[in-house]
């Protein structure tokens, strides 16, 4: 059965995916903006937890400006244990989205692994050890667009278009070797869930010995330097009414790739637009993330991109099955105890 909601929840809920405010009493100030009271704000983010339609609030780092390497991968496992080989898939601390969608290619996640560590060799290991029958690393060549955020009131129309919230022009300037020992404390604290609390940040700043208004000043220089993508709340798709997410693939002529690119990550609709490798067996170099209440929603935003850019050869790939979704963690030692239980 759906989850209820009102008016002041959709509208709350479009504020944590854009517009957190890191400041001291953050619920305090998204009531001034609902408007509503400080224990309202708290109440309906209780609420809409518990009812799983938020899925955690924090910061949104950008992996590869902190020094980690990550990629989509694709891989094809036996139909008959698919289930089998995705749970072994998400023992790994990296991967932090992993589905199951209708193409032959039947699992797709997202991995990232520390810089002194060997992606390839990672990927080959899960690739062993899932039983896969054929892998593809599909590094993003070119980030043209990243940033999920769900209209919940339905107000604005995901065909217009829009300047991409995060893209590699804001990641030019985040150079992991600038990153100071408190900036990398402030990261571990601020990637963990945002409890629902008047002041919530007091306590992160405490840990690190310095004060909310210091951690604020460190949050906004990783902005500045685009290590901190946004500040903000994930929800569960499905469960906020976004039941379809399509995986739509072009295959785009090399020379109209960087056009074709930015035009598609410009589409408000569109949540990641990346340029990847192609192979023998995959031959789609852009991808492009849209989510719709319906399939019909989905198609209809892929359908007016084909359009507008002319790009007629695409297929949609559609996600049958959630195997895992969070946020990766950074500079933990998760990754040095799966490799004690895992490497070969």
């Amino acid at each position: 059965m759906p989850v209820q909601m009102d008016d002041r929840d959709k509208r709350l809920l479009n504020l944590l995916q854009s517009e957190f405010p890191l400041v001291r009493r953050p619920y305090a100030v998204l009531g001034e903006r609902l408007p509503a009271g400080e224990e309202e704000i708290l109440a309906r983010i209780t609420r809409l937890r518990q009812e799983k339609i938020i899925r955690q609030i924090s910061a949104i780092f950008d992996t590869r400006s902190l020094g980690y390497r990550s990629s989509l991968v694709a891989m094809r496992a036996d139909a008959a244990r698919v289930d089998e080989a995705a749970a072994m898939v998400n023992t790994h601390p990296g991967v932090s989205h992993n589905y199951k969608r209708s193409h032959a290619f039947n699992m797709w996640f997202t991995i990232a692994v520390p810089p002194e560590k060997d992606l390839e060799a990672t990927v080959k290991r899960l690739h062993e050890l899932a039983g896969a029958e054929s892998t593809r690393i599909l590094p993003t060549l070119r980030l043209f667009k990243i940033g999920v955020n769900l209209d919940m009131t339905g107000e604005s129309n995901p065909a217009a278009l829009e300047e991409p919230a995060y893209s590699d022009r804001k990641r030019e300037g985040a150079d992991p070797a600038t990153l100071t020992p408190r900036e990398i404390l402030a990261i571990r604290e601020l990637q963990e869930d945002l409890p629902s609390e008047p002041a919530p940040f007091d306590p992160m700043a405490a840990r690190m010995g310095i004060t909310p208004e210091d951690l604020f000043a460190v949050a906004a220089e990783l902005t500045r330097r685009g290590h901190l993508r946004r500040f903000a709340a994930v929800l569960h798709h499905r469960n906020a009414g976004f039941r379809a997410n399509a995986m739509g693939v072009w295959k785009v002529p090399e020379s109209r790739t960087d056009e074709v690119g930015a035009m598609m990550g410009s589409v408000r609709g569109v949540s990641h637009c990346y340029l990847r490798p192609t192979y023998p067996d995959w031959p789609y170099n852009i991808f492009t993330m849209v989510h719709g209440r319906t399939v019909k929603e989905c198609e209809e935003i892929l359908g007016s991109i084909s359009q507008a850019t002319g790009i007629t050869d695409f297929a949609q790939l559609y996600s049958t099955k959630e195997y895992k979704k969070t946020r990766v963690r950074y500079f933990t030692d998760e990754y040095e105890a799966w490799e004690r239980q895992y490497a070969a």
